[in-house]
């Protein structure tokens, strides 16, 4: 029956999530994942009936949170299902192209696959930031952009005025998301306040990452209210079926908890980068999400080691490098003794 599939999608190389990768372990740190499992309370009445497409309640606590308004909110499966939808939205399959600077997520440029859209590269600068004069060659017929701060797998935020700039070329020509799937761990970099001025900005949000409900599955978008009405438009009737999770994960209790919870991560982070930065021959850059890149000199060995050990990490597409996900002290102090003791032999 692989014949009756789209030529697209035969030959299309799905994207390798951690779950997808496997692996046997008791130290987890590939997915950025939070190590924290929190307890929430379950009414299953009503299992028997559809959740709202868009619950208000749910709007109106994640506009809360993120400091908009609830017009401006859209709810999803997912980050990715808000890329995707994006994607279905404003591009014209086999005519629209996106735009995407790597090293990044990967799910930009398979969702523009997927749905028959072109996808144009411009890798980031050497610094991992926007090269601004290569992006503006390359905008004929791209009706989205993609950049994503803090950066997946780098772990470094994009500089401010160089999103003012990118919005500033793009205006009346193209989309500009900014995934901040990882900005709960540096809110104050959020770029959500130029939603008031780039009516084209969109917004990717999640409760994966600090709130620590990866396996909820529960996404946010930000945007002006006509391009909300216009996802509105392609999205799933009954898009998100855990409501009442989300709601306690967005209650003030739950947010304080949160808050408390990143810091507790951001402390695990830097004893890492600390940790790890003393070794010879190791380089790790600087984070601002719940991981870091960090590179070695023999970046493959080091992983194929620590994977058969049981200690899970994340190859990334930079040269010579792992992505190593902040989990709790424990995990993280077991995780630094294997590499010190590797790279001392």
């Amino acid at each position: 029956m692989a014949q009756l599939a789209r030529k697209t999608v035969r030959e299309l190389t799905p994207y390798q999530s951690a779950r997808r990768l496997g692996g046997k372990g008791d130290i987890w740190l590939n997915a950025n994942e939070s190590p924290f499992a929190n307890e929430y309370t379950l009414n299953l009445a009503g299992l028997n009936r559809y959740s709202e497409c868009q619950p208000p309640e749910l709007i109106n606590a994640y506009a809360d949170y993120a400091g908009v308004e609830p017009q401006q909110v859209l709810t999803s499966r997912g980050a990715d299902e808000g890329i995707e939808l994006i994607i279905k939205a404003f591009c014209e399959p086999k005519c629209d192209s996106i735009l995407y600077c790597p090293p990044t997520y990967g799910m930009y440029a398979i969702s523009a696959e997927t749905n028959d859209v072109n996808a144009k590269v411009v890798p980031l600068t050497p610094e991992w930031q926007l090269d601004l004069n290569a992006i503006a060659n390359n905008l004929e017929s791209v009706k989205v952009v993609f950049a994503c701060s803090p950066n997946n797998p780098t772990g470094n935020l994009l500089v401010r005025k160089d999103i003012v700039a990118l919005l500033e070329m793009t205006t009346d020509k193209a989309l500009v998301v900014i995934d901040e799937a990882y900005i709960d761990f540096s809110l104050q970099d959020s770029v959500k306040d130029l939603l008031a001025t780039y009516p084209h900005l969109v917004i990717l949000r999640t409760l994966s990452k600090a709130f620590a409900l990866a396996g909820l599955r529960c996404g946010f978008t930000l945007a002006n209210s006509d391009i909300i009405e216009i996802l509105l438009k392609v999205i799933a009737p009954y898009p998100v079926p855990v409501t009442e999770i989300a709601l306690q994960a967005l209650s003030i209790a739950g947010r304080a908890r949160t808050k408390f919870q990143v810091l507790d991560l951001c402390a695990n982070r830097a004893y890492l980068q600390a940790g790890l930065g003393m070794l010879a021959g190791v380089t790790v850059f600087d984070g601002y999400a719940n991981y870091l890149l960090v590179k070695f000199t023999d970046a493959d060995k080091l992983f194929n080691t620590l994977w058969d050990n049981g200690i899970i990490l994340r190859r990334s597409p930079v040269e010579n490098c792992i992505r190593i996900s902040v989990g709790n002290r424990d995990e993280c102090e077991k995780t630094l003794a294997f590499i010190r003791g590797q790279l001392q032999q």
